[in-house]
């Protein structure tokens, strides 16, 4: 199995349904064994479930907008297992009035949530884990298509996924002298806990579906496997970038005009 005898965090799983999960599951098949973490109390009650699936028994408490906190557990995992050999990142959140109307309106507070949940964190995990993570290790992180063209109602996240993508180019840079490295995947629109929160997502679903090359959305299972192939040795020449799995939809300027009923000339 590619990642047997292979130890890795999974940070931010929130139920099976989460793109985190799928990484997970991926990542299990092929031999992983896996530590989870979980935000508060009513979430790890998810996160046990999810956790015994997989055989895992490790489960930690973490807020990652918490330094504290990410210190403590870096900690505890060295104690116990000196080294680990992977992390998923699958940490994003902004306000809901955030995500909705004008980008225009975005407040300062609702500005500085999204940034510090979603991309500084990812920052200060690997600041603290990189004496935790062996030669050759993988950092993983989560994108979306919206840190470089407009998607309706993202606003705020399309430019904290922004930030995080150069913060992967940035932090690969700083850790590649340390055999590790940093990547994010960019998951073409799934149906997640975190997805429900933007408007008009089951019509972006369906756009997708039908304007990508290969006309159907990704599933789990799709992006499970490009983030284990990230994580593993399979990628170990790859390092700062930006890895898609949408069906190809990233690669159109313009959609396919076939799935629109046009008028037809002379009609009014």
């Amino acid at each position: 199995m590619i990642l047997d005898g292979k130890r890795g965090l999974i940070i931010g799983v929130a139920n099976d349904k989460s793109i985190a999960y799928g990484i997970a599951k991926a990542c299990h098949k092929e031999g992983a064994n896996l530590i989870f973490t979980y935000l508060n109390d009513a979430i790890k009650k998810r996160v046990d479930v999810i956790a015994n699936e997989f055989n895992s028994k490790d489960i930690y408490k973490l807020d990652a907008t918490n330094e504290d906190e990410i210190k403590n557990l870096r900690d505890e995992i060295r104690t116990k297992f000196t080294k680990i050999d992977f992390i998923v990142h699958s940490i994003a959140f902004a306000p809901k009035s955030a995500l909705s109307g004008s980008f225009l309106d975005t407040t300062k507070e609702d500005f500085d949530i999204a940034l510090n949940t979603s991309v500084y964190s990812l920052i200060s995990i690997s600041r603290y884990f990189k004496d935790v993570l062996n030669k050759d290790a993988s950092i993983l992180t989560l994108s979306y298509l919206g840190s470089n063209k407009v998607v309706p109602n993202y606003n705020i996240m399309g430019v904290a996924k922004a930030a995080l993508e150069s913060s992967v180019r940035y932090l690969a840079s700083d850790l590649g002298k340390y055999g590790i490295r940093v990547n994010a995947l960019s998951a073409g629109p799934v149906k997640t806990l975190a997805s429900s929160a933007i408007g008009d997502f089951k019509k972006m679903l369906e756009f997708s579906s039908l304007s990508s090359p290969l006309k159907r959305n990704v599933t789990l299972d799709d992006v499970g496997k490009s983030g284990m192939y990230l994580i593993s040795d399979l990628s170990s020449g790859v390092t700062g970038e930006v890895h898609f799995v949408d069906s190809g939809y990233n690669i159109n300027a313009v959609p396919d005009f076939n799935i629109f009923n046009f008028r037809k000339e002379g009609e009014i």
